[in-house]
């Protein structure tokens, strides 16, 4: 009977898994890249820095427009001529139009625009140093919930197994009850253990699906999905600190982001300087002139040609603003560069503090895998004395939630191993598939 319900319990546990799609932590993180709304959105701020980098934006090129000026006025009007005549006209009407296509190019400007174009190519390079990190934490967070299910999963399995000896000890306290070899307590004490252990299996059960669900949204598809992941959790034990360390100074985007901000600060204390030199704008264009007046030598006039010219302007005084910049813009040099300290710090305590943990966490397995196997050994001892009636209700139970405790604790281990792995990775900016 007892091999029978192991069996039944088995097949009811397994026929549904079959039937599902069996998801590794590859096509999750692959999915994650396609569809995270954070990502792509990451990708279209990406998209407009790229848009941004151009020698027009940067005011390299002309501008290119057609202009239009009409001039209307009544006026009572004298006029004294030369020969003493005086000449008078009420509602004398006047009459300008002026129009045609002009264009303006500013041929210098203290190299303004070069140190501009220059800044939106370091602006690029940020958005993708931001994309870069948006990256990094939708993989972090799909592998860790990923991994989490497989915890969970293990755990499920784990409370599967109890039910059944859980099960077996309801029947074997009913039977010797029966036999008049133990009293109804103990076969209550059973039944109330049993049904703790349906209620741990139904709340474990929920929660399951519920990070199920979590990981679908991640992956920005129907939370309705359902899918198996792997039975294990592979750790990486070969993880170095030295090589962590050189890999996160020279691709952390978190860093990288800080050195770019301070390359744009360098840029933007290049743009204010140019304040000091001259502007020099050429312009030219084909214009067309009318005008008419009621009043005067001439009444009526037109014209058209080219036209062109240079202007320049220097700033000699603007209110002590010029040097008021500079001096704000060396500030903002001086703050990127204590930023890019602070970061760098900041990365390699946290690097060195998760891989302290990563080593401990490595250890704990090996030392819960082997409680996990001591305990197993004393549960299947404990099951036969308790068969035979040699040991009380109470050490059954306690060896039965030792064992259990013993399997989460392993699988919590290699979880949290799981998790320092991750952690290390993202910080050295290497985490992900290719």
């Amino acid at each position: 009977m007892n091999k029978f319900l192991k069996l039944l319990l088995l097949l009811l546990i397994t026929f549904p898994l079959q039937a599902q799609e069996l998801l590794t932590v590859e096509e999750a993180v692959k999915i994650a890249l396609e569809n995270n709304y954070q990502i792509r959105v990451a990708q279209n701020e990406l998209e407009i820095d790229r848009e941004g980098v151009s020698i027009g934006n940067a005011g390299m090129l002309p501008t290119v427009g057609i202009a239009a000026t009409n001039n209307n006025s009544i006026q009572n009007s004298s006029q004294t001529r030369a020969d003493g005549n005086l000449i008078e006209l009420d509602d004398a009407r006047n009459y300008n139009l002026n129009y045609g296509a002009v264009l303006d190019w500013t041929i210098f400007d203290g190299f303004r625009m070069f140190a501009r174009y220059d800044q939106l190519k370091e602006l690029e390079k940020l958005g993708e140093a931001q994309l870069q990190q948006t990256i990094l934490e939708r993989v972090s967070d799909v592998m860790i919930t990923y991994y989490d299910l497989v915890q969970q999963q293990q755990q499920l399995t784990a409370l599967d197994s109890t039910m059944v000896i859980s099960q077996q000890r309801v029947e074997l306290a009913d039977n010797r009850w029966t036999i008049g070899r133990a009293s109804k307590l103990e076969v209550l004490n059973a039944q109330v253990d049993l049904n703790t252990d349906r209620t741990t299996l139904l709340r474990q059960q929920e929660e399951y699906q519920n990070t199920k669900i979590r990981l679908n949204e991640i992956m920005a598809r129907d939370p309705k999905i359902d899918f198996v992941v792997i039975d294990e959790i592979p750790v990486d034990e070969q993880l170095f600190l030295p090589e962590l360390e050189t890999l996160a100074t020279q691709q952390n985007p978190l860093l990288q982001a800080q050195v770019i901000n301070n390359n744009i600060a360098r840029l933007n204390l290049k743009q204010v300087r140019a304040g000091r030199y001259p502007t020099i704008v050429a312009s030219t264009g084909y214009q067309f002139n009318e005008s008419e007046s009621s009043l005067g030598f001439t009444t009526s006039a037109s014209a058209r040609g080219w036209n062109y010219g240079l202007s320049a302007r220097l700033n000699i005084f603007d209110g002590f603003n010029q040097g008021r910049n500079e001096r704000i813009a060396r500030i903002q040099i001086e703050n990127s560069e204590i930023l890019i300290e602070q970061q760098t710090q900041e990365l390699l305590s946290q690097l060195n503090r998760a891989y302290q943990t990563y080593l401990t966490n490595i250890n704990l397995v090996e030392l819960e895998r082997e409680n996990e196997q001591i305990a197993r050994e004393n549960l299947d001892i404990t099951v036969e004395k308790f068969r035979i009636g040699t040991i009380p209700t109470i050490e059954f139970r306690t060896a039965q939630l030792n064992y259990i405790n013993a399997i989460v604790r392993h699988s919590n281990a290699k979880f949290q191993s799981k998790l320092s792995e991750i952690s290390l990775k993202e910080f050295a900016g290497i985490l992900g598939f290719d």
